[in-house]
């Protein structure tokens, strides 16, 4: 038996139990009798309504009853809905009709003549069973419903309503008038596209007894920090209007309209035009993007053979082919059964195999494409000892089809030196040979070549990416030691090993003539060879200081370990997050705490390190003869090198806001500032901008911007809904990010801090049997998320590392195109 034959057989017998209890308990005929707490034993209706209700003659009911006195919202509720019918475009405008009679829900006549129903009431228990009844066969049948503010506290003791509606109201909240920030996270929607992306009014806040955010599609958040949320505050995530495809209908739920001014306001009449003309079947809109359930997420990979690296290694990045293989590398650290060689007096020792896997989602396979010789297999323990070099990068050429190029960033064992322990870094081009699969490593051609020191772990980076203009960037990480400088600016001049120094960060990151800590941008050419675009950082040829002093690759200076990288195809914006340092608390003496860091960088630029992190928030200078003792502050805006072990300029550009940055006491740390400009840095006066960002033993892990591709007919493609978002993570799953945001396209490049964020820990899963330790993540020809997962150990492979896809099963928008009201809208 269906769900709705169900509830409708025996109709007649729980009406008459309804009677007969009424009775007993001295009420007269028309007493109410009390709601059923259980969906399943509520009274059902033999109503059969048209399928949808409604017709292309769209009307609306308003309906108003309220179990006490009728709020002033009422009559400028029902002037605004009016309104709305009557004007705009003509193929949108609609009949209003307005009721207080709750009859009208089990006249079968009347309420199927309505497209849509209105909730404008006042709380309470203002239907009985019959009518709810009625109500929900409206739904079933395909009817449209609009729940505005207290809606959320009407029928309270109905579950079938509160599901309708999504949320219930938390007793107290809402009480007073209050301006506040709405950040309006669906931009596709009919009900939000035309909003500002931060939409301040003023309105009663509702908090809700459970957050509805993964079972309802959210559309728009209330900001906590801008206005007094009260008791019971739902945090950084509070949903505030929402939607989705609900018991065969369509349900929209918006905790705004609670005052009677609101209902005059232009972008709140928008908002309720958008939402009535998609339950209405005016138009259509996706009410499943943000349902958490409508995602899958599916382990491609096998755990590897006991001893083998066959099905993945040491994860630790990956691209997609455009035919759908996904190319994925292992750094170089083995099975952990495997013998690892840390003595330097070894000829062996550090020696691993960067491993190049290739997933072919036709055969479901996994093959082995390559692997190289590297200097990476050095394991974990002391820093002096442990190494995170290896195979550290993976990309295809645009013209990979034809071709076959793949570009690998690498650390070739053979180029160690023992003596000195120093290494090459290089980025080389091979050739992937289709008819066997294979990598040749006799193809190689190495383009760009530099020195790392390897005596000291750590801070390699390795992620790369191309623009629009076939223009390679390269992440490296700062080469240094995150030792002897207690956690903060990583600034200590005196460690050296062999006349190198591996404690300082100036001699690196913050040195214009060294390309590690950086973001290098090139053009490869056809023979294995590379030019210098224009508008990089540094032409190389700089006359200042004498000259020689700059490299010409470097596009963005002063990064610590920048791991991942990716650029916007439709922008090209440069979407960059490094690691920060280890200093769990803000500093009087040093200067903030860790900060891991993501900036969407729009130019050439210096985003700060060693110097200063966050929005410009300067360490102090330390130097030589006693490093302990603090010098001066670091001047943001005009920052000097001045390190024994700088060999590039003295005088740096200035440093570039970046847009997130989190430490372990929240997102967004900042603090007062003296008449200087230096922030007090003492944890008690910090405040926070982006509370929804934790941090902890975090280690940033950027990930892609997503761009819908409206002409692909994938079915696991990611809606559209998730357009132009970022997605922003951590390599650990507790309190840190993974998230994706919104950016103002007007801040974006200028150190502009998200407008809207929300979680993606239920779409892209956490947790020791998910991905708990997040490596890269892309989206695939086909649309959807491709996702790295370290496992469980460190410096090797094991039985939780994998490959994993996330793709959409929701479906598409509605209502179906054969059930518009009006055919042809869209």
């Amino acid at each position: 038996m269906s769900r709705q034959a169900g509830r409708r057989a025996g109709a007649a017998a729980v009406l008459a139990g309804a009677m007969i209890t009424g009775l007993l308990a001295g009420g007269t005929a028309e007493a109410r009798p009390q709601p059923y707490p259980d969906p399943s034993d509520r009274v059902s209706t033999t109503m059969s309504l048209p399928s949808p209700p409604g017709g292309s003659n769209v009307r609306v009911l308003v309906f108003h009853g309220s179990a006490g006195d009728e709020p002033p919202t009422v009559n400028a509720g029902i002037r605004a809905i009016e309104k709305i019918g009557n004007s705009g475009p003509r193929k949108q405008r609609f009949k209003t009709v307005a009721t207080d009679d709750a009859s009208v829900f089990t006249n079968e006549k009347k309420l199927g003549r309505f497209n849509s129903v209105v909730f404008l009431t006042g709380g309470g228990d203002v239907l009985d069973p019959e009518q709810e009844a009625g109500l929900e066969a409206y739904m079933e049948a395909g009817g449209g419903f609009v729940g505005l503010h207290d809606a959320a506290r009407t029928e309270p003791y109905s579950q079938w309503f509160g599901e309708l509606i999504g949320a219930r109201a938390k007793d107290g909240s809402g009480a007073s008038v209050q301006r506040a920030t709405v950040e309006v996270g669906d931009r596709k929607h009919p009900a939000t596209k035309s909003l500002p992306l931060e939409w301040k009014r003023p309105d009663k806040w509702l908090n809700w007894e459970e957050n509805p955010s993964g079972d309802v599609h959210t559309v728009a958040r209330v900001r906590e920090s801008t206005y007094k949320p009260g008791e019971g505050a739902n945090g950084a995530d509070h949903p505030v209007s929402w939607c989705r495809d609900y018991d065969g209908g369509r349900s929209f739920y918006t905790g705004m309209g609670g005052t009677a001014s609101s209902y005059a306001e232009t972008d709140l009449r928008t908002h309720l035009r958008g939402a009535l003309n998609w339950t209405s079947r005016i138009v259509q809109a996706d009410c499943k993007a943000a349902i958490d359930s409508n995602y899958k997420a599916e382990r491609l990979t096998e755990p590897n053979q006991p001893g083998q690296n066959d099905q993945i290694g040491e994860p630790h990045g990956m691209v997609t082919a455009e035919d759908g293989r996904v190319f994925y590398i292992g750094r170089g650290g083995a099975d952990s059964s495997q013998p690892v060689v840390t003595d330097w007096d070894d000829p062996e020792t550090g020696k691993g195999q960067g491993q190049i896997h290739v997933y072919d989602p036709k055969t479901k396979k996994v093959s082995l494409a390559g692997s190289l010789t590297v200097f990476g297999n050095k394991g974990g323990g002391d820093e002096l000892v442990k190494n995170e070099e290896g195979l550290l990068g993976i990309e295809l050429d645009p013209d990979f089809e034809a071709n076959g190029w793949v570009y690998l960033h690498y650390t070739p064992h053979s180029e160690i030196n023992r003596e000195t322990h120093m290494a090459e870094r290089r980025v080389s081009r091979f050739t992937f040979d289709k008819s066997t699969a294979k990598l040749s490593e006799d193809s190689e051609k190495v383009l760009l070549e530099w020195p790392v020191q390897i005596h000291s772990c750590c801070h390699a980076g390795g992620g790369m990416a191309w623009d629009s203009d076939e223009n390679l960037y390269i992440a490296t990480g700062d080469n240094n030691s995150s030792r002897f400088s207690d956690g903060y600016s990583g600034n200590n001049p005196e460690p050296n090993f062999k006349g190198v120094s591996f404690a300082d960060a100036r001699r690196t990151a913050g040195n214009t003539n060294n390309l590690n800590g950086k973001i290098l941008r090139i053009h490869p050419e056809d023979d294995g060879t590379y030019t210098m675009p224009d508008g990089n950082l540094f032409t190389g040829k700089e006359p200042d200081e004498g000259g020689g002093k700059t490299r010409g690759e470097i596009y963005v200076m002063g990064v610590r370990n920048p791991a991942r990288i990716s650029i916007d195809e439709k922008t090209d914006t440069l979407y960059a997050g490094w690691v920060g340092p280890d200093a769990a608390e803000p500093s009087t003496t040093w200067g903030p705490a860790k900060y891991d860091t993501f900036a969407a960088i729009t130019k050439p630029g210096n985003h700060g390190w060693p110097y200063c992190m966050g929005n410009k928030q300067p360490y102090r200078d330390r130097n030589l003869p006693d490093p302990t003792k603090p010098l001066g502050w670091y001047d943001c805006d005009a920052p000097k090198n001045e390190s024994p072990n700088n060999d590039g300029l003295v005088n740096l550009p200035p440093v570039s806001a970046n847009n997130i940055w989190y430490s372990p006491s929240g997102g967004g740390a900042d603090f007062p500032r003296d008449e200087n400009g230096i922030p007090s840095y003492k944890a008690e006066e910090a405040t926070y901008s982006m509370p929804w960002l934790k941090g902890g033993g975090q280690a940033a892990m950027n990930g892609p911007l997503y761009r819908y591709d409206a002409e692909s007919d994938s079915s696991t493609k990611w809606p559209q809904y998730w357009d132009g978002k970022w997605f922003v993570g951590d390599f650990y799953d507790a309190d840190q990010p993974r998230h994706a945001v919104l950016m103002d396209p007007e801040t974006v490049g200028k150190g502009g801090i998200p407008v809207h964020a929300e979680t993606l820990k239920k779409i892209v899963p956490i947790g020791e049997d998910g991905i708990r330790n997040l490596m890269d993540w892309k989206f695939g020809p086909d649309g959807a998320l491709y996702v790295l997962d370290y496992g469980r150990g460190f410096f090797t492979s094991d039985a939780k590392s994998a490959l994993w896809r996330v793709s959409y099963e929701g479906g598409g928008a509605t209502p179906a195109v054969k059930d518009l009201a009006r055919k042809g809208r869209r």
